[in-house]
């Protein structure tokens, strides 16, 4: 009975994995690329410099600052998707996907500013005052299309339930504790457990404090041990990037433990992961972009792309290049094991394996508590405020039994909701691009009013 449950999700999940949600995926970031000017490359400068200035007179208008909302947003993208989604990728399509990785998040960026600029144009308060926002309320408020709002809370529950928010996190925190430092599983759940329960209980103020500790400290010390292995070995940096590039055009043949990639293993292999790791176009984001004290949607579009170019184009970069220059790709071991390998070979032996540990426990830690608050929005949305007590105990419960719980059919389940995620959400962008077109060139013809009055005002005063 298992194996042919097992084999008709497998049927299910390539159906809805397969070319038509990767088109519809990539397509629509395609279309807001051109349609908006390549915003994520003509306004990535502007988009840096946001994230680290405040915004004047917004108090009362949003729950947490720009900057925590958008390490709450990182801290649900950026996760095991970093770590074993990259090595997974380069396992099924070779060195070529980590191209095809670059190609999703370039495109990406721009489906994560539309998406996120919609968030925050459409949101509400809730009844206790907090910010509610995200695909159920434009898809309800913009689009008029309420049956498809329903449809994606429904499966946001699910994801935060079942999927990316529990069950492979916790599988990932007690692996890499028992690995690293032999602590056994049942403790390492239990602690777990009592510390998400204690996060959650604050809300998206508590989450989004710890976040904007965690998720910059813990970046800068993975991408610092990347770069570790990267001047180790400088001299192959060349051939490594000629290797990425050729495969993605040619495929790769096989070598050592690897079997081998077609050019369209390589699209599919890295578009799918890169989309997993930076959720651009899977409407999570944008229920933490609706949090943020902000008077204009377009900034905090902005502020939001930056999440998809700091977790792809910096951080799987960095996983995928170490992957490479290592030679650990072409290896027959995969998952965790690989990236595990690739920092030993490229750090030190000691010291390379404790960093790729540390790094799974605490991005995995960040995405149950980023999962459990886009669940908690969508709850909310579905059942209003009575229910988000009954919610928070059902997902610490989860938490506590992810650890015993065979991921083979559960990583199935999440891709499955996962992808059925996505769909409403983009259906959502596309009947509402024009609302996105016209809200970017408003912004911008009164940005740049206020710099050709402030340079007249200047050249007055002199």
């Amino acid at each position: 009975m298992n194996h042919s449950l097992y084999n008709f999700l497998q049927t299910i999940d390539n159906l809805i994995w397969g070319p038509p949600l990767l088109l519809l995926l990539v397509g629509t970031g395609v279309y807001f690329t051109f349609r908006l000017g390549a915003i994520q490359l003509s306004k990535l400068p502007l988009a840096l410099s946001y994230v680290f200035k405040k915004e004047e007179g917004v108090k009362g208008n949003g729950d947490v600052s720009s900057f925590a909302a958008l390490c709450t947003a990182l801290s649900a993208t950026i996760g095991t998707g970093n770590i074993v989604g990259v090595a997974t990728a380069l396992k099924l399509g070779g060195p070529g996907a980590l191209f095809w990785m670059w190609m999703a998040a370039l495109f990406g960026m721009a489906t994560k500013y539309a998406e996120c600029l919609l968030a925050v144009k459409y949101r509400e308060k809730d009844a206790k005052g907090n910010m509610l926002g995200g695909p159920m309320l434009y898809l309800e408020k913009g689009a008029g299309k309420k049956w498809l709002a329903r449809l994606f809370a429904f499966f946001t529950i699910g994801v935060a339930c079942f999927g990316i928010g529990t069950f492979p996190q916790v599988n990932a925190i007690v692996d890499a504790s028992y690995i690293a430092f032999h602590i056994p599983h049942e403790i390492t759940a239990i602690v777990l457990t009592i510390l998400v329960a204690a996060v959650t209980i604050g809300g998206i103020k508590s989450i989004a404090g710890l976040a904007s500790k965690v998720i910059p400290t813990m970046t800068v010390v993975y991408v610092t041990a990347c770069v570790g292995i990267l001047i180790n070995n400088a001299g192959a940096i060349p051939s490594a990037i000629s290797l990425i590039v050729e495969s993605a055009f040619t495929g790769q043949a096989a070598s050592g433990g690897f079997v081998g990639a077609t050019i369209m293993m390589a699209i599919q292999a890295g578009v799918a992961r890169g989309v997993f790791s930076n959720e651009s176009g899977l409407g999570s984001a944008p229920m933490a972009a609706a949090s943020a004290q902000t008077n204009s949607c377009v900034r905090q579009g902005l502020i939001s792309m930056v999440g998809t170019f700091l977790d792809t184009i910096v951080i799987c970069s960095m996983t995928g290049l170490a992957l490479v220059l290592t030679g650990v790709w072409s290896m027959d071991i995969e998952g965790a094991k690989m990236t595990t390998e690739a920092f030993s070979l490229g750090l030190n032996e000691g010291f390379g394996p404790i960093i790729v540990a540390i790094g799974l426990m605490f991005f995995a830690f960040t995405t149950i508590l980023g999962w459990n608050y886009y669940g908690e929005r969508c709850v909310v949305y579905l059942f209003g405020e009575r229910a988000v007590l009954v919610y928070k105990l059902v997902f610490v419960l989860l938490v506590l039994s992810g650890a015993f719980i065979k991921l083979d059919m559960i990583w199935l389940i999440a891709d499955i909701v996962n992808g059925l995620m996505a769909v409403p959400n983009l259906i959502g962008l596309i009947l509402l691009r024009h609302v996105v077109a016209e809200e970017t060139r408003l912004y911008f013809a009164a940005l740049k009013e206020r710099v050709t009055g402030s340079e007249e005002s200047t050249q007055v005063k002199a």
